[in-house]
């Protein structure tokens, strides 16, 4: 159940968030992006990668964000 203030995010907002964040690492989630067809939900599409970028993405969050960004991970 989505708290009160959960709900008052903007997933457009959200979304600009998210991609900074990731662009920091160096990850591209090409797919990024408010999901339309659910608008009352603020629904993040985060759509799908390659594995290396999954793995590359497990990696930093693992590591808290603080894994220097390798060249070949984007995308």
């Amino acid at each position: 159940m989505a708290t009160e203030k959960q709900q008052d995010i903007d997933p457009f907002t959200a979304t600009e968030s998210l991609r900074a964040a990731l662009a920091g690492v160096e990850i591209v989630l090409p797919s990024l992006g408010v999901d339309i067809a659910s608008p009352a939900l603020q629904l993040v599409e985060l759509g799908r990668v390659r594995a290396d970028v999954a793995a590359r993405l497990a990696d930093v969050l693992r590591e808290g964000g603080r894994v220097t960004p390798v060249e070949d991970a984007r995308q």
